[in-house]
C-alpha cells in the first residue's frame, strides 16, 4: 500500500475504494444483471482503518464519480441502527435485504466502484430512498448542468 497521492487508490484484489471528487447522481436503474445507479449491489469494501483487509457489503449506487471515469460513485448499506448518528441516512426497508431489516446508508465516506468490481446486483432502491439519500448528501454533487 502507498501513501502516494498520485498513485491509483483501487484496491489489488478489486472493489470498491475511497473517492474524494465530483459525483453526478443518477437514478436509472434496470433490473438486467449489470450494476445501474439507483441499484443496490454488493462488492468487497476496505475497512477504513486498515485498507488491505475489508468484507463484501451492500453499496447503494448513487451516480457516475465523475472524476474517475467509468466508475459508480457508493455510499455502504448498513442493518444496524444507526438513528440519530451524523453520516447516516435512514432508507427503510427494501428487497436487497432478505429479512427485510430497517437499512441505514453511510453518507460521510463516498466510495467508487468499476463495474467489474460488482460481485452481484441487489435490487433498486425506491425513488423516495433515492431521493433522501442525495438529499441529506447533496454537498457531495457535482452541478449536474
Amino acid at each position: 500500500m502507498t501513501t502516494d497521492p498520485e498513485a491509483d487508490p483501487r484496491p489489488e484484489r478489486g472493489g470498491a475504494f475511497d473517492y474524494r471528487g465530483s459525483v453526478h447522481p443518477e437514478y436509472a436503474p434496470e433490473r438486467d444483471g449489470d450494476p445501474d445507479a439507483g441499484e443496490i449491489v454488493w462488492a468487497w469494501v476496505p475497512y477504513v482503518e486498515d485498507p488491505t483487509i475489508g468484507k463484501d457489503r451492500p453499496l447503494a449506487l448513487i451516480g457516475r464519480a465523475l472524476d474517475s471515469p467509468g466508475d459508480f460513485a457508493a455510499f455502504m448499506l448498513s442493518s444496524k441502527d444507526r438513528t440519530g448518528l451524523d453520516g447516516w441516512c435512514a432508507i427503510g426497508a427494501g428487497a436487497w435485504d432478505g429479512e427485510h431489516r430497517e437499512s441505514w446508508v453511510r453518507i460521510d465516506r463516498v466510495l467508487a466502484i468499476s463495474p467489474d468490481s460488482v460481485r452481484r446486483e441487489g435490487a433498486a432502491l425506491e425513488p423516495h430512498q433515492f431521493t433522501a439519500v442525495i438529499n441529506q448528501a447533496h454537498q457531495l454533487f457535482a452541478d449536474p448542468a
